[in-house]
């Protein structure tokens, strides 16, 4: 079955030059252009940012539910764990 090629955009920005001699080098050491490897690493921060943001958007989802712990249970829960990590290694 044959795919349809994607629809591409094109973005231009400058960099510095010490970045883009490492885009260069990086990319001549895996085989691909320097717009190749651009678009590589674009796609991987935009991906990265993206889990992020939906990591982040469970936590307001649960806040909203009122899904938490008090503030207090976790403190007293911290101090439980620092108490017990300061009774080990004065052992």
């Amino acid at each position: 079955m044959n795919h349809p090629a994607p629809i591409l955009s094109t973005i231009t920005t400058e960099v510095d030059a010490q970045t883009f001699t490492l885009v260069e080098r990086l990319a001549e050491k895996r085989g691909i252009n320097n717009a190749e490897f651009a678009a590589e690493a674009i796609r991987r921060v935009a991906e990265s940012d993206a889990d992020f943001e939906a990591f982040i958007q469970v936590g307001i989802d649960a806040a909203d539910r009122g899904d938490v712990v008090p503030h207090e249970q976790v403190m007293a829960k911290l101090d439980g764990m620092i108490a017990e990590h300061r009774a080990r290694c004065s052992k």
